[in-house]
């Protein structure tokens, strides 16, 4: 894994510093509160998986402009001002390692800072005078907000089935990867069966992305992921690991993890016991499969583009999303 990560991040390093540099200058000229709190979660140890994606995703479909690092601010920005207003909406303590903003700026400012965010997403996509984009762009943020108000009215909901479950994460997290991904197919005017292809890759791996984001929240250590384990539970946020286990515990298990859940809080050895019924029943080793398929799945769809060295990097990308530790 550890090799993997290495080599892509050696292979795309030319293509992320373009992207941080973009990043800044689009924040530059505006008010600096808006700047420095954008910056504070910006720049506290993002992935840039959805511009890379954007990025990457062009070159395939042999774009060559000079465009495309702009535009792929686009999706971290979109993706920031997400991380910004959940925060406030779950009363999070902790993003990445730090803090979260609203417990320095406020939640009126914190929001507001987010708002911009979209506001300038807008802005910037509309120079590539492409409509599609910008519907893109219109009905992606539409389906991330439904996503989080989905999943919102299901907090400690433990009727919660695995195809509800698919909805949220579809929409919260997916639509945004996809649309990154076809953007970037849209930006070198591909052929439809280029931006099809590319519209599939994205989303598949846009939910494998999620399943292994709460496999995690599970199984990772804590210090490398950035925020306390547990924090989807502790949140009221039943996703795939437990959802599974429930389903298929006894009874007497099933009331044990309910009771728990429904606490709203628990102990460090309370945490254990869901997770250890949730190893018992196969919750972790199915979430794991899940991401797997999709993973497979979305390298399936690359299959239609000659082998080049930019369809290697998106396989590769593919395969860490899995094996990552944050």
């Amino acid at each position: 894994m550890k090799g993997l990560k290495e080599r892509i991040l050696n292979d795309v390093a030319q293509d992320l510093a373009a992207i941080e540099k973009a990043l800044v200058e689009n924040l530059n000229p505006y008010l600096p509160f808006v700047s420095h709190v954008a910056k504070y979660i910006m720049f506290s140890g993002g992935k840039r998986i959805r511009p890379l994606l954007m990025v990457l995703s062009a070159r395939l479909c042999g774009y060559q402009g000079d465009y495309d690092k702009t535009l792929s601010v686009v999706f971290e920005y979109l993706h920031v001002a997400t991380l910004l207003h959940d925060d406030v909406v779950d009363g999070a303590e902790v993003r990445r390692g730090n803090p979260v903003a609203h417990s320095i700026w406020g939640a009126p400012g914190t929001v507001l800072a987010g708002d911009f965010l979209l506001a300038r997403s807008i802005a910037i996509a509309a120079q590539t005078d492409q409509i599609a984009i910008l519907e893109i762009l219109a009905h992606t943020t539409a389906q991330m907000s439904q996503g989080e108000i989905d999943q919102l009215l299901r907090r400690q909901d433990l009727s919660t089935d695995e195809e509800q479950y698919m909805e949220v994460i579809k929409r919260k997290t997916a639509c945004l990867i996809q649309a990154a991904c076809q953007t970037g197919a849209l930006l070198a005017r591909a052929p439809e069966d280029q931006v099809d292809a590319l519209v599939h890759y994205g989303y598949h791996l846009g939910v494998a992305f999620q399943l292994v984001d709460d496999l995690l929240d599970y199984t990772a250590d804590a210090q490398i992921l950035g925020k306390a384990t547990g924090t989807d539970l502790t949140e009221g946020k039943l996703t795939l690991p437990v959802i599974y286990a429930l389903n298929r515990s006894t009874v007497e298990d099933r009331n044990r993890m309910e009771t728990i859940i429904q606490q709203g809080t628990f102990t460090t050895r309370e945490f254990d016991t869901i997770l250890q019924l949730v190893t018992k029943y196969g919750g972790i080793e199915y979430t794991r499969k899940r991401a797997q398929e999709h993973i497979d799945q979305a390298k399936r769809y690359l299959r239609i583009f000659d082998v080049s060295e930019t369809r290697r990097l998106l396989e590769d990308l593919a395969d860490y999303v899995v094996v990552r530790q944050m």
